[in-house]
């Protein structure tokens, strides 16, 4: 049973940071993909931050180049994103998501392609 849990989530002021961690368990040896996606109120879910879990190779949702950062410890089974300089329209609930195939770099942005979910955390960002 995979099962996967984000914190750090918070209220943060414009131009703060925050660093998010999603814990992995389970089969964990089977991910190929991990990624951070996030979804505001009103609005489709979209991928922020994608690393392949062996590979080394990472993708990042223009808005968010240079910003934040995604990176894992393997022996936790753990992956983050480091937010910095936080903007309002990074409000949002941030989603941990996990899938165990490799595939194609076009399909990594699309939530369908992933097979394990978060509950998700909170991300609030205002003065």
């Amino acid at each position: 049973q995979v099962q996967l849990v984000e914190s750090g989530g918070g209220l943060v002021q414009p131009g703060g940071s925050l660093r998010l961690s999603c814990a992995a368990s389970g089969t964990t040896s089977s991910f190929y993909h991990m990624a951070w996606f996030r979804q505001a109120p009103g609005k489709e879910r979209e991928s922020v931050a994608i690393s392949s879990w062996n590979r080394g190779n990472e993708y990042y949702r223009g808005s968010v180049k240079g910003r934040f950062t995604i990176s894992r410890d393997a022996a936790k089974s753990t992956v983050y994103l480091q937010m910095n300089s936080l903007q309002p329209e990074d409000t949002a609930v941030y989603y941990c998501a996990a899938r165990s195939g490799r595939i194609v770099v076009s399909a990594l942005h699309s939530p369908t392609s992933y097979d394990y979910w978060g509950q998700g955390t909170q991300v609030t960002v205002s003065s």
